[in-house]
């Protein structure tokens, strides 16, 4: 770039006509405010750069601050007196009295977790403890299964309604009786048989809150994880009382116990023996009601069986002919089907398949229908539907053959 400022300088020669004086200088008038609008927009960037950092080194300023500040530790009320708070902090178990203000005493309680500093003043009260995880658990819509939708499983019904229904809905009646309720129900049987539909009934029934999981989400990684998580989520049962905890799978915590001393076995170990703590512990769960479901009955440790932590033990079969055509009745009752449409022979020609066997092959028959542009699902549908069903498990019971 040529230096304006030179240009600018230069004499104009006294020879050159007065026009083409005046055009000159106003070429280098334009000159100059091109040149001053280029470094007016340098400025401004640069006051923008300097912004940020200025910005950057506050952020750094307080961050150090609080480096420099003395930790926290946490603690929990443990008496209100008229002398003051007794806290206990965590770790070392030191109990200390302190003296709290009007405000703050009027917003904890015993049993809070609260924040002290190095000479154990309460700070400022924390927030519940519960693992965020545990929370997540909570189902909180009502579940939109009811009794209606299972097919083939009368007796399981009425076990179920007996354990877990009826000492929500008619407490009195045990009271009168002079008997402790039933505390929960262990599902058992092959997959596919409605162990999940009966829990999401039971807690439909009693408007309970329903909370679900899998065994499998209580095995971590990290020690005290798993035993932490099963505490949290059987205090937020509490919470959230009634409450019907649904836990599937809990074979993957409850296994039986061996001899391996490997640190993955000795922590699923631990998780279950929080397990059985909360099932039948000192503290009593009110109306938290326990629902389990496995397909490996064998594999359970016998003292998650015995009487006391579930009272029953329910099998939940592969369903009969009769029951089998109660599920084709239910799962096709809200679809288009043709008269023709023979459910006793579908109950026949399915034996062996499981009630989600069943519920598959009335989607897959929908299917077949829609593919052939057709508004009514008709017999040759349903019949199709069984064998791609069929076939898709055969399929998959070769696959497990080589995992």
């Amino acid at each position: 770039m040529t230096d304006i400022s030179d240009d600018v300088d230069s004499p104009v020669d006294d020879s050159t006509p007065p026009k083409e004086k005046v055009d000159e200088l106003q070429e280098r008038v334009e000159k100059l405010r091109s040149e001053n609008e280029q470094v007016r927009d340098k400025l401004l960037d640069a006051n923008a750069e300097k912004n940020k950092y200025e910005q950057k080194v506050e952020r750094l300023k307080h961050e150090n601050e609080k480096l420099k500040k003395s930790p926290l530790f946490v603690a929990t009320v443990q008496e209100i007196t008229d002398e003051g708070v007794v806290v206990r902090q965590h770790g070392n178990n030191q109990e200390a009295l302190t003296e709290v203000t009007d405000e703050m005493r009027e917003g904890i309680e015993p049993g809070d977790r609260v924040a002290v500093n190095n000479s154990l003043s309460i700070v400022k009260a924390l927030t519940d403890s519960t693992d965020v995880r545990a929370r997540v658990m909570e189902v909180t819509e009502t579940p939109d299964t009811t009794y209606e939708d299972i097919g083939g499983l009368d007796e399981q019904v009425k076990e179920v309604r007996e354990t877990i229904e009826l000492p929500l809905t008619d407490p009195d009646m045990f009271d009168e009786t002079g008997i402790d309720p039933p505390s929960g129900v262990l599902l058992h049987g092959p997959p596919g048989t409605g162990k999940t539909m009966l829990a999401k009934a039971a807690a439909r029934q009693t408007d309970a809150r329903f909370i679900k999981m899998a065994g499998s989400e209580l095995v971590h990684k990290f020690i005290g994880e798993g035993a932490r998580l099963v505490r949290d989520l059987f205090e937020v049962a509490r919470q959230k009382a009634p409450s019907v905890v649904f836990i599937d799978e809990i074979d993957a915590v409850a296994s039986k116990r061996t001899e391996s001393k490997t640190s993955g076995d000795a922590e699923v170990q631990r998780t279950m023996m929080q397990l059985l703590s909360e099932m039948d512990g000192f503290e009593g769960r009110g109306d938290v009601k326990i629902i389990a479901a496995t397909n490996r009955f064998d594999m359970l440790d016998r003292a998650i069986l015995r009487p006391g932590r579930f009272d029953r033990l329910i099998e939940v079969p592969l369903p009969n002919e009769e029951g089998r055509e109660q599920i084709f009745r239910i799962h096709s009752r809200e679809m288009n089907v043709s008269d023709n449409l023979d459910y006793e022979r579908l109950a026949r020609v399915t034996e062996g398949m499981s009630g989600a066997d069943v519920k598959a092959i009335c989607t897959e028959a929908g299917m077949f229908s829609i593919r052939d542009r057709e508004t009514t699902v008709d017999m040759g549908d349903f019949l199709d539907a069984y064998d791609k069903v069929r076939e898709d498990s055969e399929e998959e019971g070769e696959k497990s053959m080589y995992v």
